[in-house]
């Protein structure tokens, strides 16, 4: 705490906001007096706070936070405290771990579903890096949900119509968000790397340096909020929805990821001689055996699987090869020292925490039973079958049915996030779309 306080005095911080990672990636928690929380009281939390879906509801299966809807308690974690610079007041974000009251671990906090990965790896001597990289959009505001998504306007006067990947115009279009997004990310110690223009109309890309997993989910979790509360400053949204317009090309979060010696600091993925290690080919054989079991995660909702479609510049199964965007999981040319995949799969509509954990958990399987990998391709894989769940339903059984995915994952967590996708699919199937009522109301 001494650290936090001291952060506090530096800053003249008034107010503290006391965040958790729900489940859905949304910051749930409270705001306090930086006096209240400077008094040593740890904050509590219902439980239960950790399972609401996106829509406001609860899974109707009681026994997994108990039929007492219990509290927990919400431990600060020191190494993220950080400014919130659009605030009013000099105010203060500190992410916390979720904990029950004997000090043991909530096991369902996606915060500790990374970490518990993290250990396995540790437990092997194994440290893994990432490094995300994240699409979104910018649209005009839209306050009616029926109405479709449009770009905004920008310095032109003039929405974009085509197409625009890396124009450096394009994104100039929109010079007075991106300042305040650097400024605000600046100020958050958020690090991020690149940025470009994507395919879609005003569709960016940003990426972060390569990284702690931990770390880097915490400022991927953080700058979700940056981007949107920046956004509503300038008039306009943002949106991380995986397909948020029908005739655009989906937003992805692909993660690069190696794994280092812990020790030494190698690069396990490489042999001495520079060559590809077994130890790389089996983790590329985790991604592709078990990335099935894990799609509840990196496709959460309904809409994350209309951007997995064919010839869409996102992965329809589960091919790898060398510096070919058409498959799931990607080799960039690089260095022996840097020798990674990119996983495409994940659309930037996940939990960051989870995403991480998810890819990890397939790659450290793969690894621990020495699984072979099929060849790689060196051809277009969108003229090959689908091998991914097509549908959200479909995920969330092949995700029950995975004995081993619950086990790194942990079968309390595996039981508690597919009974929060199977109510918000529940709550969707109830919604009658626009397409029914025009091509079914008065033709069948």
């Amino acid at each position: 705490m001494e650290s936090i306080n001291e952060f506090f005095r530096e800053h003249r911080i008034t107010e503290v906001e006391c965040v958790i990672p729900d489940m859905t990636g949304i910051a749930r928690g409270k705001i306090l007096p930086k006096s209240q929380f400077s008094s040593g009281e740890k904050m509590r939390l219902p439980t239960a706070v950790l399972i609401q879906t996106v829509t406001g509801d609860y899974p109707d299966d009681d026994s997994i936070t108990g039929p007492t809807d219990p509290d927990m308690v919400c431990v600060p974690d020191a190494s993220t405290v950080t400014l919130v610079p659009w605030a009013e007041d000099p105010t203060a974000l500190v992410i916390h771990d979720c904990v029950h009251f004997d000090g043991s671990p909530v096991e369902i906090s996606p915060r500790h579903v990374l970490r518990r990965m993290i250990d396995l790896f540790g437990q092997r001597g194994w440290k893994p890096v990432v490094a995300p990289e994240l699409e979104f959009y910018l649209i005009e505001r839209n306050t009616d949900p029926n109405e479709p998504l449009r770009p905004p306007i920008g310095r032109t006067g003039r929405p974009e119509t085509g197409r625009q990947s890396y124009s450096i115009d394009a994104v100039n279009e929109f010079d007075p968000f991106f300042e305040d997004v650097y400024d605000y990310c600046d100020a958050m110690q958020l690090d991020i790397d690149t940025l470009i223009h994507e395919v879609g109309a005003a569709q960016m890309e940003i990426n972060f340096l390569h990284g702690d997993a931990l770390d880097l989910a915490d400022r991927v979790f953080l700058f979700k909020r940056v981007v949107r509360e920046t956004a509503f400053r300038h008039n306009i949204y943002a949106t991380f929805m995986a397909k948020p317009m029908q005739d655009e090309p989906g937003s992805a979060m692909h993660v690069h990821q190696s794994v280092v010696d812990a020790q030494t600091g190698q690069n396990v993925f490489s042999n001495a001689d520079g060559s590809p290690s077994d130890l790389f080919l089996s983790y590329v054989a985790g991604l592709q055996t078990y990335m099935p079991a894990v799609m509840p995660i990196m496709a959460p909702y309904v809409n994350s699987y209309r951007r997995l479609s064919r010839h869409t510049a996102a992965p329809i199964n589960l091919q790898w090869g060398y510096d070919n965007r058409t498959v799931g999981m990607r080799v960039p040319n690089s260095s022996p020292d840097s020798r990674r995949v990119e996983n495409r799969v994940a659309g930037v509509d996940v939990n960051p925490y989870l995403a991480m954990a998810a890819t990890l958990a397939c790659g450290y399987l793969g690894m621990v039973q020495g699984l072979r990998p099929k060849p790689p391709m060196s051809t277009s894989a969108y003229d090959l079958d689908y091998e991914l769940p097509r549908h959200l339903e479909d995920a969330v059984e092949v995700m029950r049915d995975s004995k081993d995915i619950g086990k790194v994952l942990g079968e309390s967590f595996v039981h508690a996030y597919c009974s929060v996708k199977e109510k918000e699919f529940d709550t969707y199937f109830r919604v009658i779309s626009s397409w029914e009522r025009k091509h079914l109301l008065l033709h069948v």
